[in-house]
């Protein structure tokens, strides 16, 4: 099995709004349980994590994740990536994009460097947090993000 994760556009939700931090967290989690990649008590593992360590990355992005204890609650590897066009407030720092982890291994770890290289270049990250169809997402973090 191949170590890489292809983010397909189910995974992807665009135009959300978020009461607040939580509730951001509370939708990636959803879908990571629509998905059928988590059982729902990874959702509150989500939140245990963000309670200890902030998973705001800059550019607007942040990557809420369970803890290390909830990773029997995985059944499947994989990341959405949910959008708010109007920001929600992560500590402080403003979020317009909510990248959901579920990994037991390592299968994350492209994806996640394709996530850096975007935001390690302002225009390619505000094309990231402003995309207007899932494509758009999966164009800048799919296979090939960083050439």
């Amino acid at each position: 099995m191949a170590a890489e994760l292809a983010l397909t556009a189910d995974a992807v939700r665009l135009g959300r709004t978020a009461a607040d931090k939580a509730d951001a967290i509370d939708q990636c989690g959803a879908l990571l349980v629509e998905l059928g990649a988590v059982e729902p008590g990874y959702v509150p593992a989500m939140h245990e994590r963000e309670a200890s360590v902030s998973t705001f990355l800059g550019e607007g992005v942040a990557i809420p994740h369970g803890t290390d204890a909830s990773r029997a609650l995985i059944k499947e590897t994989a990341l959405v990536v949910v959008q708010f066009p109007g920001g929600v407030d992560w500590d402080g720092n403003t979020a317009y994009l909510a990248v959901g982890i579920a990994a037991s291994g390592d299968e994350h770890i492209g994806v996640l460097s394709a996530l850096a290289t975007v935001l390690s270049d302002p225009e390619r990250a505000g094309r990231l947090r402003s995309a207007s169809a899932p494509s758009d997402v999966l164009a800048l973090l799919g296979s090939g993000a960083g050439a």
